[in-house]
């Protein structure tokens, strides 16, 4: 995968296991920022009060950089980090995946949880949609009125988003852009007479 996308999921989705007597509901949500994640989790807790254990993983960013995991009274790392191992595995982010647990009255054992939690977390993502992005980088450029015709041509041809534009004297576009193509559709306005680019 380019440089400049990441996988994550269009919607909701939900999943489902049960081993020996014990039930596994598991959703996979699409989430932005830690707040997103502390709403969602309050969500779900209210929902499953009566739930023995909300475990739950995320990960955040295209970098991939922001993650957590939580066993939530599980045996260490045998609910939370499976969940995330199958974030990972499927190279997903800005997700957060909530397992329910109902106890069946039944241990598990170590290996059975993880089997299960892991199991459950990749129910949830085999049911969502997962979409590609792009991460985009937004490019303000400054030129003079008598210039638009050379700025209008390159936008036409890179076909980058425009995001906002003032035509006065001195106009002004803002243009949003693959980052992969940035620095080529960047030199390419600076070719035009009188333009620069904003900080």
């Amino acid at each position: 995968m380019a440089d400049d996308s990441y996988k994550t999921i269009k919607q909701v989705a939900e999943g489902y296991y049960t081993e020996k007597r014990s039930r596994f509901i598991s959703y996979a949500i699409p989430v932005r920022t830690v707040e997103e994640v502390k709403e969602q989790l309050e969500k779900y807790r209210k929902q499953y009060y009566d739930a023995r254990h909300v475990c739950w993983a995320y990960m955040l960013g295209p970098e991939r950089q922001t993650f957590r995991a939580n066993d939530d009274g599980e045996p260490s790392s045998t609910a939370g980090k499976p969940i995330l191992g199958q974030i990972n595995s499927n190279e997903l982010t800005d997700l957060l995946i909530v397992v329910v647990r109902y106890f069946g009255g039944i241990e598990l054992g170590t290996s059975g949880l993880i089997v299960a939690y892991r199991t459950a977390a990749a129910e949830a993502i085999a049911a969502a949609e997962i979409e590609e992005r792009t991460v985009d980088e937004d490019i303000t450029v400054v030129f003079e009125y008598p210039y638009l015709n050379g700025i209008m041509r390159i936008v036409k041809e890179d076909n980058p988003a425009i995001i906002s534009q003032k035509f006065e004297m001195d106009c002004e576009m803002t243009l949003r852009i693959r980052k992969g193509e940035a620095e080529r559709l960047k030199n390419r306005l600076l070719k035009v007479e009188t333009a620069y680019l904003k900080e």
